[in-house]
């Protein structure tokens, strides 16, 4: 071996250092979005724009889903409790777990699925066009004006969305058993809201609020960061979703077991 030639690292070395670069890569980016959050200037405008594409463009595809989510519940868990004479819990069961567990989960899947894989494209297609570039040479904050309002939009409008899920998912539950046991609205509201705490609907929008965090840190950052030119636009809005959903799904099992204990 000549004194200049050098072994070649181990991959499994060069992978782990990868890794702890990107997580500290991460770290940056989200240290960077509490930094400039609160600065001065504020993108009002662009703000309230994110919200509308992420909650006004999103209540078509939610109100669907959440109805079939609380009709489809309702006919599955009628003859489990059927079997006990119990259709009356019907109401009760349907809401503890529509308010608890489905509404934060299915609004924030949808989300990642659809917002997540916008953002990221989005940011990646400017990335690898230099537009980005472009506006810090124009003098504007890209950081601020791109990936702050999109990230506070997600987590203002995940907790507004779920709760509009819960409702109409309560709806669809609400139709099958008024067409099945001829049960009043009145009433049925009464049993379904008769178990819920105080716990149970500020865990879910806490939930809501860290998924919506979740899905705009992603997807915000894989968009910024995107490389590999078009080819990269395809891969961040497609890791976007995936990685969205998996932290998602994380999350959603630690919180649960911090209730738990708390409950």
């Amino acid at each position: 071996m000549e004194p200049n030639d050098q072994p070649e690292k181990p991959l499994i070395s060069s992978k782990v250092d990868a890794f702890f670069l990107s997580i500290y890569d991460i770290f940056r980016f989200i240290s960077r979005f509490f930094r400039e959050v609160l600065r001065p200037p504020l993108e009002v405008q662009e703000f309230i724009r994110q919200c509308f594409m992420v909650g006004y463009k999103s209540l078509a595809l939610i109100s669907l889903t959440g109805f079939i989510t609380g009709l489809v519940f309702t006919k599955q868990s009628r003859p489990s409790l059927a079997e006990f004479g119990a259709t009356s819990w019907l109401p009760s069961l349907i809401s503890i777990a529509v308010i608890r567990a489905l509404a934060p989960l299915v609004t924030a899947l949808i989300c990642a699925g659809k917002v997540g894989s916008s953002i990221g494209a989005e940011l990646a297609s400017m990335k690898v066009t230099e537009q980005i570039d472009a506006m810090e040479v124009s003098a504007i904050n890209p950081f601020k004006y791109l990936v702050v309002t999109r990230i506070l939009a997600c987590t203002v409008c995940l907790p507004l969305l779920m709760s509009y899920t819960a409702v109409v998912g309560m709806m669809g539950s609400y139709l099958d058993i008024h067409l099945n046991e001829q049960t009043s609205f009145i009433a049925f509201m009464n049993k379904a809201f008769a178990n819920i705490s105080f716990l149970d609907l500020a865990s879910s929008f806490f939930k809501s609020v860290c998924f919506g965090f979740t899905i705009g840190v992603v997807s915000c950052y894989q968009g910024f960061n995107a490389t590999q030119g078009t080819t990269g636009v395809g891969k961040a809005a497609n890791v976007s979703v995936v990685i969205s959903m998996f932290l998602i799904f994380i999350e959603e099992v630690v919180i649960v077991q911090i209730v738990n204990s708390i409950r």
